[in-house]
């Protein structure tokens, strides 16, 4: 069966840094999107980073970086420079096959991970 385990979130001052992780199983290395999506109270899910094969896509680049690891099959969201207004939760996800931005193209989630961005 397909899994998605996410993990990385906390607590971190404004301007510090989280690496978050999904971990895998089930699905294709190939053919498959990867994305980090984050959602706050009251708000819709929004996609923060995604990738497929070599293409990647970050809601802020410089910022938000979003790498793979095959071997692992595992991906990661490194946030670095984080505000207050990144505080949400953050959720691992998979497309087959091309990624696209609305959380109801993606067909697996992982549990979600809190980050909290403090003053």
């Amino acid at each position: 069966q397909v899994q998605l385990v996410d993990s990385g979130g906390g607590s971190v001052q404004a301007g510090g840094s989280l690496r978050l992780s999904c971990a895998a199983s089930g699905l294709p290395y190939s053919g498959t999107c990867m994305a980090w999506f984050r959602q706050v109270p009251g708000k819709e899910r929004e996609r923060v980073a995604s990738i497929y094969g070599s293409g990647v896509w970050t809601l802020y680049q410089g910022r938000f970086t979003i790498s793979r690891d095959n071997a692992k099959n595992t991906v990661y969201l490194q946030m670095d420079s984080l505000k207050p207004e990144d505080t949400a939760m953050y959720y691992c996800a998979a497309r087959r096959y091309y990624c696209a931005p609305d959380r109801s193209g993606y067909d697996y989630w992982g549990q979600g991970t809190q980050v909290t961005v403090s003053s």
